[in-house]
């Protein structure tokens, strides 16, 4: 029977590395022997993860990438290509748009948060696939995760601009499934529910707070039509990913997983 853990001795590529679910997915990685290639806005902050990680046999990989700017995404392809490491892997978790009730904002907006949430990481995925030499024959397959978020399937008229850009990113994930696939490359979407990291976590307390009630009063409240009855927190959402980078998806690509406690009522 295959191992169906994800070993070591893998080089994986992590965007949003330093974000609230990027550090416990990164230290999860690398406590399972991966090399991390970390990506993100902040060089210190990414540093400062780095030093923090499991050591493995070749050291972790710093490259900043803004998904904002062409400039820093092109300085992300050279510093990726003088490096010569090859990919294994990669996770790509693009800035996601947060709440809003906007269903046609102004161009200027949508060309933002398309650049930020779409367009800017869809270039930094080119650029890491061109770094991925699987070897079907052997058995080395390497595997994509993009982390999007439940309106990808289910529209959430508070989260208007993010129910446009999440399908966005699972029309994608399948159209590169059927392209990538005779590679031996692979590439799912695992679409996050209510998740408490930190910045979601502000929000409820937040919104508790302007309803007089306590954290933990208003969040039993607020996770009333998820079956499981809670959110999921970072920790969860890693195990999910590195599930998604291991031999358990050797025959799956092109899928959206719901990661989500039941909330999406489809078949």
């Amino acid at each position: 029977m295959k191992n169906l853990t994800l070993g070591s001795n893998r080089t994986i590529l992590v965007t949003g590395a330093s974000g609230g679910i990027g550090k416990v997915l990164c230290a999860r990685l690398a406590s399972s022997g991966c090399r991390l290639v970390l990506s993100g806005r902040d060089s210190g902050n990414l540093q400062t993860l780095a030093h923090s990680l499991q050591k493995t046999s070749e050291p972790h990989f710093v490259l900043r990438a803004d998904m904002n700017d062409e400039n820093s995404i092109a300085e992300f392809a050279a510093g990726l290509e003088q490096s010569k490491i090859k990919l294994d892997g990669a996770v790509l978790m693009p800035p996601q748009p947060h709440r809003s009730n906007d269903p046609m904002p102004p161009t200027a907006v949508w060309q933002q948060l398309f650049q930020e949430s779409f367009i800017g990481p869809l270039a930094v995925l080119r650029i890491a696939i061109s770094h991925m030499a699987p070897e079907v024959t052997v058995g080395k397959r390497c595997k994509i995760v993009v982390v999007s978020g439940i309106s990808s399937v289910q529209v959430l008229s508070h989260y208007a601009t993010a129910n446009v850009i999440r399908c966005a990113w699972v029309a994608e994930a399948k159209t590169l499934a059927f392209a990538l696939g005779p590679k031996g490359i692979h590439i799912n979407t695992l679409s996050l529910g209510g998740t408490l990291s930190k910045w979601y976590e502000d929000s409820v307390r937040e919104r508790a707070a302007k309803s007089g009630k306590s954290f933990e009063e208003f969040l039993v409240e607020d996770t009333a039509n998820v079956p499981l009855r809670k959110y999921g927190q970072p920790e969860e959402v890693a195990t999910a990913i590195e599930g998604l980078l291991s031999p358990f998806t050797d025959h799956l690509t092109g899928l959206n997983i719901m990661h989500d406690g039941g909330f999406t009522r489809a078949y």
